[in-house]
């Protein structure tokens, strides 16, 4: 075997090796949680007897959490740039609601059960130390700004501090509620919704109802 084939073939090795550590690492922080589990663990979980394998390929324990988000946001984001392009600039309030829901649904369906990236991003939501890896890579999503250009142009007479309160709301209802079906789902359990397509219709409509609920004015 010539250097080039052996270079050929420890990068194969390599990628095989990172592509089992970032899945034993999604699935042990989906169920266990991000500082509950050493890199030790992880590396023993993804069957390398190196115990600095997960350093060596990632580097901290926060690369290796963005990397387990960059390995599906890719695919999410191809799903959200086609919706907002077939939505058009006539797109109303529910279309980008559907913009903002539908993209990790479709994503998490074609994956296959069990998968456990929901239940991944609910505990980075809940870390303090982690949510800002979670949030600075959600802002580098072009269709993901433009969505939320499209919701505030929806909603031009809420006042700010609502839009805010509603949108944090927002977060959390989508990210829990996709977390809970997943978990459901990888359980055996019975869920309100037959499938994913219809899971985010379900949630559609309830964040639909949220935005435009009326606002109560201090003294009621």
């Amino acid at each position: 075997m010539d250097g080039t084939a052996n270079r050929t073939a420890r990068a194969e090795r390599a990628e095989l090796t990172r592509e089992l550590i970032l899945t034993a690492a999604e699935r042990m922080f989906a169920e266990h949680g991000v500082f509950a589990v050493s890199n030790r663990q992880v590396s023993e979980a993804a069957g390398q007897g190196n115990n600095t394998a997960v350093g060596y390929h990632f580097g901290t324990k926060a690369d290796l959490v963005r990397a387990i988000i960059r390995r599906h946001s890719g695919r999410i984001e191809e799903i959200r740039q086609r919706m907002v392009a077939e939505i058009g600039d006539g797109a109303e309030l529910r279309d980008w609601v559907a913009c903002l829901v539908r993209p990790l649904a479709e994503h998490l369906a074609a994956l296959g059960s069990p998968t456990w990236f929901a239940r991944f991003g609910a505990q980075l939501l809940t870390d303090p130390a982690l949510r800002p890896i979670m949030v600075e890579e959600a802002l580098s999503s072009p269709s993901l700004m433009r969505i939320v250009d499209g919701l505030q142009r929806c909603l031009p007479d809420l006042p700010a501090e609502v839009r805010a309160e509603r949108a944090a709301m927002a977060r959390q209802l989508l990210v829990h509620m996709v977390a809970e079906r997943e978990r459901a789902l990888a359980e055996g359990a019975p869920t309100p919704r037959a499938s994913w397509h219809d899971a985010a219709t379900g949630l559609v409509d309830a964040l639909v109802g949220m935005w435009l609920a009326p606002v109560s004015t201090p003294h009621d």
